[in-house]
């Protein structure tokens, strides 16, 4: 009723001006112009500040849904103790915790372990993305940071409830550090307005709030947010290890028609540096395979194949020549061949069917978790990857671009020999040795290993060849057929 009143009043001051002579088009035309940008910024949601908040009110996820990650969880279940008995933490004079901050790759579950945080506590769930604050119109990111956190009391109030846990992923965006954007002054604000707010979380308030936040990239946020007071806790959310893996996966095949004779072990051990995100896309790849052939059940051969398509993609077609697959057969058979030779039963499967950019590849068994590496095992790793354009060299006569990637691979290992102290060099730091000797002995250590390597092949052209004729009728070898080619 008011804004017709104002319409009609606005109207009829325009008439009578216009009655008394004067003209009344300028007027008309600013009002059109800020009527019209009103409109465009209500529509783009530049005035209704809380349009970009996701509310979960019926929170049902718990920790007992995220597969591995146990530390993780742990630390998270101890931090929400003091959220869910305040009185006890307030009578031993305990400051309440402000922010825990879950920093980690990408796929690895920060945002299922902020949903099951807040179903833990019973608490309300207010979710947002860092980008969803800043904007190019000035002040409107700090009053969606002081808007969140209003929502989050008047949500809780609401529900009679006393606790609240605000959510922001990708908290790089939103708390990045300050001066890095001189010409745009909103970012600084932004953050400053979040800093306040986090300052002002106390435990004497009706309603008591948690910010969680995630991101991939600590590196990049400001000193300001992550000292104590407002991140109390940093949480290392990281790539699960063997046992994770095998939870998560199992997690992610309840809901799936397994097959009986399914061996996850075999399959978890073919997955080393996979995250919860790939875990579960394999998973749900071995259910399409299934479904792709008529199959009721989910088959050992499906979830195999879901992780060379998870890893490499989808298989490109028949679209490679006898001349490319030969030598392919040859050269993947060289990788497999070295590799169980100097680490034997470590070969998994070898294929020379393309895929992505790949056109074959060697996947391994890891029988456990590597965190360091002895200078031995470094360089197996070398005469691995070099074993390839080896093998073709002294079957075809020459080698080819296919080997570029290998012999990157070789490279970055040699390098890490000898910034690791590992070689005739010493203990050095690789920002004060010269270029050329950084590069000479690197050379040096490559020399050495292509000339193990070529010694091994040599004395195995005869199991090589087996080798190469099964991949070039099969195009796939498994690791057992590959040891009962070589002992023959």
């Amino acid at each position: 009723m008011k804004k017709e009143l104002m319409i009609g009043f606005l109207l009829g001051g325009f008439s009578y001006l216009a009655y008394l002579g004067y003209d009344v088009t300028p007027v008309i035309l600013l009002a059109g112009v800020g009527v019209g940008l009103y409109l465009v910024s209500k529509k783009k949601g530049i005035l209704k500040l809380d349009s970009y908040q996701k509310i979960i009110t019926q929170n049902q996820f718990r920790f007992e849904d995220i597969g591995g990650q146990e530390t993780p969880k742990q630390e998270l279940k101890e931090a929400l103790q003091f959220l869910i008995k305040s009185e006890m933490a307030n009578q031993m004079g305990i400051r309440p915790l402000k922010g825990i901050l879950l920093t980690g790759p990408p796929g690895t579950g920060k945002t299922l372990l902020a949903k099951a945080a807040a179903g833990f506590s019973d608490s309300v769930f207010l979710a947002s993305s860092g980008s969803e604050f800043i904007e190019m119109y000035a002040g409107v990111g700090a009053q969606r940071v002081r808007n969140i956190f209003k929502s989050a009391r008047d949500i809780a109030r609401k529900q009679k409830k006393n606790r609240a846990i605000i959510f922001i992923d990708e908290v790089e965006v939103l708390g990045g550090k300050r001066g890095k954007n001189s010409s745009h002054m909103e970012y600084d604000q932004t953050l400053n307005q979040l800093l306040v707010e986090m300052d002002g979380l106390s435990s004497d308030q009706d309603v008591r709030i948690l910010l969680i936040a995630a991101t991939n990239r600590p590196d990049l946020l400001d000193s300001a947010l992550l000292r104590p007071g407002r991140f109390d806790r940093q949480v290392k959310v990281g790539l699960p290890d063997k046992e994770g893996r095998k939870a998560i996966l199992q997690l992610h095949c309840r809901n799936k028609p397994i097959a009986g004779d399914v061996d996850i072990e075999e399959i978890v051990g073919g997955t080393f540096g996979f995250s919860g995100a790939h875990l579960e896309s394999l998973a749900n790849e071995a259910a399409i395979l299934a479904l792709r052939d008529n199959s009721a059940v989910i088959n050992q051969s499906h979830l195999r194949e879901a992780v060379d398509k998870v890893i490499l993609g989808e298989k490109i077609g028949n679209s490679t020549s006898r001349e490319t697959l030969h030598r392919v057969a040859i050269h993947e058979a060289g990788h497999a061949l070295v590799s169980e030779v100097v680490n034997p039963g470590s070969v998994d499967q070898v294929t020379v069917t393309a895929r992505g950019n790949a056109l074959g590849y060697v996947r391994h068994n890891q029988t456990e978790d590597q965190q360091i590496y002895t200078k031995s095992a470094l360089e197996k790793q070398i005469m691995i990857m070099l074993a390839g354009a080896v093998n073709e060299e002294i079957v075809l006569g020459e080698k080819s671009t296919g080997s570029a990637n290998d012999f990157q691979q070789a490279l970055q290992l040699s390098e890490k020999i000898v910034s690791h102290g590992l070689s005739n060099l010493g203990v050095v730091s690789p920002d004060v040795v010269p270029k050329n000797e950084m590069y000479l002995t690197c050379q040096e250590i490559l020399r050495n290993l292509e000339q193990k390597t070529v010694e091994i092949i040599t004395c195995h052209q005869k199991a090589l060849r087996r080798v190469v004729l099964i991949l070039k009728e099969k195009e796939k070898i498994s690791g057992d057929e590959l040891r009962a080619a070589i002992l023959q």
